[in-house]
C-alpha cells in the first residue's frame, strides 16, 4: 500500500511539514497502520493515550476450587496469578472476566494465565493466553471388540513421541488445508509449513499420551490421544506474540508481555483469528490420522461423529466480539465447539485413572467450561524432590500396578506419575459440587504410552 497525506489526516493528524518525511519512510519500509501511528505520535506534541491496567475493584471472576481440598500453596498461587491476569485492559467489564477450574495450577510467572484458567476479553486475541501449544486436545475412538493389547502394540509401533517430525507416516495434510496454510501470513513461514507436513502423526512429549481402555458399560476398546499442534502451532504462536508485542508497546506498555494482544478488528487480528482456526483444523487432522492408522492395524475403521469425537482444551473461542481464552479448560458449551458430537467432552485424570466422558450446561460460575484433567499438584522438579529417598521407578510401578505403561524414549518419566497430580476423586467431587458437567461414562484404564525424557531438537 502506498500511504498518502490523506491517510494521515484520516488517522487524526493535522497537516504538517513532517508528513513528507514520514510518508517517505513508511512507504520505503512497508509500514502498516500501527507502525505509522507509532511513528507519527513521536512527531506531534501529544502523548499517546495508553490503556491503563485495571484496578482489582474493576473485575470479577469465579473460583471452582475448594482450597482445602488441594495443596494450599498451589491454589493460592493460582488465584494470585489470575488476579494479575485480570488487570489486563481488554478483559471484559461486565459479568465475569474469567474463571478457574479445580485442576488449576500455575504455568509461569505471576500474571500468566494458569492451567485451568479461562479469561474473556473484548475485541482482543491474546496469544499468551492460549500459549504455544495451541489447540492441545483429546480425541477418543470406539474400536469395538479390538484386543486392547493389540491396540497398545499398534499405537506403540505407529506413534512418534518427542521432538521433531517424521518422514515415515503414511498420511498427508489435506490439499485444501495445506493451500490455506500457505496463504495465511501467520502460517505461511517456511518453518511453519515444513512442520505442518512433518509433524503430522506425532504426539509430542510432557504430559501428552496415547491411552487405551475399555468402555465401562459396553466393554468396547477405546483409544484416546492427547496432544496439540506440535511445532506447527508453536511457530504460529511465536509469530502472533511478535505482532501482539508491537500492539502492547503502542497501546498499553504497562501490560505484562505475556498478556499482549492483537486487536481483533485489525487486519492482523483477522488474519491471526483465521490462523488459529487453521491450527485447530490441522490438530484435528493430526489426531484423526493417527487414530485411522492405529485402527487400521487392528482391522477397524474410525469415522468422526460415529466412532470418534474430540475437544480442545487449550484454545480461543469467539462469541461475537468476546474472545474466550482457555488454557487447560474443557469447553462444555457447544457454541465454543462447533464440531461437537452429542455434547460429549473428554476429561483425562492421570495414567492410572479412568477417563471421564461428560456433558454439561453453562452456568454463571462455570462460564461454559469444565476441568481438563486432574492438574498437577506440584511441578516436575518438586515432585522428584518430594520422593526423597524412595526409588522413583518403584513408586511409579506401585502407582500403575496392573497397567501396561510404556515410554517411547525408553526412559520412564516418573514426574508424570499419578502422584504428581491432584487427587482424581477430589477433582470429580468438585466437578459435581460446582456443576462442571455430568459424567456419562468412564473409560477404564488398560495402559498408556508416553514420551519420556527426550533431548530437545526444536
Amino acid at each position: 500500500m502506498n500511504w498518502t497525506g490523506k491517510d494521515l489526516i484520516r488517522l487524526g493528524y493535522e497537516p504538517a511539514k513532517w508528513f513528507g518525511e514520514l510518508l517517505e519512510v513508511s512507504n520505503r519500509l512497508g509500514f502498516n497502520e500501527l507502525d505509522i501511528i507509532t511513528l507519527a505520535d513521536t512527531k506531534v506534541n501529544t502523548t499517546p493515550a495508553y490503556l491503563p491496567l485495571k484496578d482489582p475493584s474493576e473485575y470479577n471472576y469465579s473460583v471452582n476450587i475448594r482450597n482445602d481440598y488441594y495443596n494450599n500453596t498451589n491454589a493460592d498461587a493460582v488465584m494470585d496469578t489470575m488476579m494479575e491476569v485480570l488487570r489486563t485492559p481488554t478483559v471484559v467489564d461486565e459479568g465475569l472476566g474469567g474463571t478457574i477450574m479445580p485442576d488449576s495450577c500455575p504455568a509461569g510467572p505471576v500474571g500468566t494465565i494458569p492451567v485451568g484458567g479461562v479469561v474473556v476479553t473484548k475485541n482482543a486475541i491474546h496469544p499468551g493466553m492460549h500459549s504455544a501449544d495451541i489447540c492441545c486436545s483429546v480425541m477418543v475412538s470406539d474400536l469395538g471388540n479390538a484386543d486392547p493389547k493389540a491396540v497398545m502394540d499398534a499405537a506403540y509401533e505407529n506413534c512418534h513421541f518427542g521432538p521433531g517430525g517424521r518422514d515415515d507416516f503414511n498420511r498427508e495434510v489435506p490439499r485444501e488445508l495445506m493451500e490455506k496454510i500457505r496463504l495465511n501470513p501467520f502460517t505461511s513461514g517456511i518453518k511453519a509449513v515444513n512442520m505442518a507436513k512433518s509433524h503430522l502423526g506425532t504426539s509430542g512429549d510432557g504430559n501428552h499420551f496415547i491411552y487405551v481402555g475399555t468402555h465401562e458399560y459396553t466393554g468396547n476398546t477405546m483409544l484416546v490421544t492427547h496432544f496439540g499442534s506440535r511445532g506447527f502451532g508453536a511457530q504460529v504462536y511465536k509469530a502472533g506474540m511478535r505482532v501482539a508485542e508491537k500492539y502492547r508497546r503502542a497501546l498499553s506498555p504497562e501490560t505484562l508481555k505475556q498478556n499482549a494482544w492483537i486487536p481483533a478488528d485489525t487486519k492482523e487480528g483477522k488474519e491471526y483469528w483465521d490462523a488459529l482456526k487453521l491450527v485447530r483444523e490441522w490438530t484435528k487432522v493430526n489426531h484423526l490420522s493417527l487414530h485411522s492408522v492405529i485402527a487400521g492395524v487392528v482391522g477397524k475403521f474410525v469415522h468422526y461423529g460415529e466412532t470418534t469425537f474430540w475437544n480442545p482444551h487449550n484454545f480461543v473461542s469467539r462469541d461475537g466480539d468476546l474472545f474466550y481464552h482457555y488454557k487447560g479448560a474443557t469447553p462444555l458449551d457447544d457454541k465454543f465447539t462447533t464440531d461437537s458430537v452429542d455434547g460429549l467432552r473428554i476429561i483425562p485424570l492421570n495414567m492410572a485413572e479412568p477417563i471421564l466422558v461428560v456433558k454439561g450446561e453453562t452456568t454463571y460460575g462455570n462460564m461454559g467450561f469444565a476441568p481438563h484433567g486432574a492438574g498437577r499438584n506440584m511441578s516436575r522438579s518438586a515432585y522428584k524432590r518430594a520422593l526423597g529417598s524412595r526409588n522413583p521407578l518403584d513408586v511409579l510401578a506401585e502407582e500403575t500396578k496392573g497397567l501396561d505403561i510404556r515410554f517411547k524414549s525408553g526412559v520412564p518419566d516418573v514426574s508424570e506419575g499419578p502422584g504428581a497430580y491432584k487427587n482424581a476423586q477430589k477433582v470429580i467431587d468438585d466437578i459435581e459440587y460446582f456443576g462442571l458437567g455430568e459424567i456419562q461414562y468412564k473409560i477404564l484404564p488398560f495402559g498408556s504410552i508416553m514420551g519420556g525424557e527426550y533431548p530437545r531438537k526444536w
